[in-house]
């Protein structure tokens, strides 16, 4: 289409401005050739026919020479082949009747030529040969040399008007050749922006499209409503586009399937850890023959249970959390009522929030097991729960026995993960749900762990608040 546009009428244009020059050009040559020719024939022909005619007239050894070369009949054979050539070529009936007019003086002159040499070479009739000269000769060379003058007039003329035709031709091509320029570029820069627009647009449209799929959204397609290259790029790219999403769909469900298993797993690994502390409890209270304290520990033990099982939910309400703890709690204190007193201070309003179970029972058993018993003395646990804005903050503290700053480092690289799992015996329960909060709220929530040696520990876990799973 640019070629069409641009190629054609340029080429039409050209071709038109060449003939039109060519054949001013030839005109132009034409008319210049013959003034130039005719103008010869002002200059010298009279004065070299009269000069000639002079010579056989008054001079006999002369005579001799030009009659015998035809010096006359030269001059005039070669005018008239020549005036000729001029009277073909005239396309002008004014010229052509000035030319006619000069052939027949020519014809006119040669009879009498003729007449002068016939007397002139039987050596006579001078004075009559001189009449002769003047009056025919130099009378019909006169005529001639008037007639060719106005032939150069006539053909000055039509040069002339030859050049105005110019001029004017010359503006009117010069005004179609601005309007077809002025076309041209119009329609070469429509056409460009047309391919430009045609080109930049669907990559534009696929750049969009990638900025989408880039973010996230797989459900994006690109347009394939043409045949040209940049639809193969689009369908392509539709078809990466659709595998990325299928693949990332898939890894979704894998990674999700994969965290409940493991929060399964560490959920399972809590049970049987507590209920291994809880049934050596109810053995050595059994031992001591505390029947009514076995009871009362195994009924609580059943309740422990009931709501750790929670028909297999993975989420209870904070009150139903705090109740578990309550229970652990009175069952520990069975085994150590001499050293363990404890409080528990969260908010009612808090009460009706989830929270992922078995979230605050290990840290209580922590408290109890690493802090309190090894004291050697009556040891307090304080639990307290509060909101900071969208999350909720659970606190564990204890008086015990605190942790000096090398065990300390050591506990925070357990609860991260970062030593092998044969090393996690002391710090198990606040590795698992340092893990199990990550795994289930993101790797910005879990477990801090602060203590002071023969001060106590303080353990906080912090977790969303998350509005749609509120119980009612």
């Amino acid at each position: 289409m640019l070629v069409i546009v641009c190629l054609v009428p340029l080429t039409v244009m050209i071709v038109y401005l060449l003939f039109m020059v060519n054949r001013f050009s030839g005109r132009y040559d034409t008319i210049a050739d013959n003034i130039t020719q005719a103008n010869e024939y002002s200059i010298h022909f009279k004065e070299e026919m009269d000069y000639t005619m002079y010579m056989i007239v008054a001079n006999v050894e002369r005579a001799e020479e030009l009659l015998g070369t035809e010096r006359p009949h030269v001059l005039i054979e070669k005018a008239r082949e020549d005036f000729q050539r001029l009277y073909r070529l005239s396309g002008s009936e004014y010229t052509r009747s000035q030319l006619k007019g000069i052939l027949k003086c020519l014809d006119t002159l040669e009879d009498r030529v003729e007449e002068i040499e016939a007397d002139a070479l039987s050596g006579g009739a001078y004075d009559e040969n001189m009449e002769r000269l003047d009056l025919n000769i130099r009378v019909l060379t006169e005529l001639i040399q008037e007639r060719i003058q106005e032939y150069i007039s006539l053909e000055t003329n039509r040069l002339e008007k030859l050049r105005e035709g110019i001029r004017s031709d010359v503006s009117k091509a010069l005004r179609s050749s601005i309007f077809v320029f002025t076309a041209i570029l119009l329609g070469a820069v429509t056409i460009s922006r047309q391919i430009v627009t045609g080109i930049s647009e669907p990559i534009r449209r696929l750049s969009e499209a990638a900025k989408q799929a880039a973010s996230g959204d797989f459900a994006v397609r690109a347009q394939e409503d043409s045949d040209d290259e940049l639809t193969v790029l689009n369908v392509s790219f539709n078809r990466m586009v659709e595998k990325i999403g299928q693949m990332v769909e898939d890894i979704k469900i894998e990674q999700l399937n994969l965290r409940q298993a493991e929060l399964k797993l560490l959920q399972a690994q809590i049970n049987p850890h507590f209920l291994y502390n809880t049934l050596d409890s109810i053995i050595w209270l059994a031992e001591a023959g505390e029947k009514e304290k076995v009871v009362q520990m195994v009924s609580s033990l059943s309740d422990f249970f009931r709501t750790t099982l929670n028909k297999g939910k993975d989420y209870i309400t904070l009150q139903e959390e705090e109740t578990h703890i309550r229970s652990y709690l009175q069952i520990q204190q069975q085994r150590y009522q001499d050293i363990l007193e404890y409080e528990i201070r969260i908010p009612q309003e808090l009460c009706q929030y989830p929270i992922l179970k078995l979230t605050l029972q290990p840290l209580v058993e922590n408290a109890l097991y690493h802090g309190i018993k090894n004291k050697r003395g009556v040891g307090h646990i304080w639990v307290d729960g509060r909101r900071e804005g969208e999350h909720l903050i659970f606190c564990v503290r204890d008086d015990g026995i605190g942790m000096k700053p090398q065990q300390l480092d050591e506990v925070r690289k357990l609860i991260a993960g970062e030593q092998p799992e044969e090393n996690q015996s002391s710090g198990f329960g606040l590795f698992n749900v340092n893990q199990r909060l990550r795994l289930n709220y993101g790797a910005e929530y879990g477990v801090k762990i602060h203590s002071t040696y023969r001060e106590g520990t303080v353990v906080e876990a912090s977790i969303p608040i998350e509005e749609h799973k509120i119980f009612n």
